[in-house]
């Protein structure tokens, strides 16, 4: 336990911090599987809901510091790549 008011002040603040980001990352990994499952099916209009819902959480994510934009950047890519593969 730290003994200095700031180190304190600190640990509370990266507690809060550690609950947020880790649920905006579990947003993310959820859309994603949504999003498999439902090209799994080939339901092309459920996919593209879900591609978007992807792209929110992970804009989202990336406003809250919580991933870097490279990573959204390639996960936004790999999921219209995915979504367009069953659009033939």
């Amino acid at each position: 336990m730290p003994n200095i008011k700031s180190q304190i002040k600190r640990d509370r603040q990266n507690k809060k911090r550690t609950i947020k980001n880790k649920a905006l990352k579990s947003r993310i990994k959820t859309s994603q599987k949504n999003l498999a499952a439902m090209v799994g099916s080939e339901k092309l209009e459920e996919a593209e809901a879900g591609l978007n819902q992807l792209n929110k959480a992970l804009d989202k994510a990336v406003k809250g510091s919580a991933v870097h934009k490279n990573y959204s950047s390639n996960k936004k890519s790999q999921a219209a790549k995915l979504v367009n593969s069953i659009k033939k």
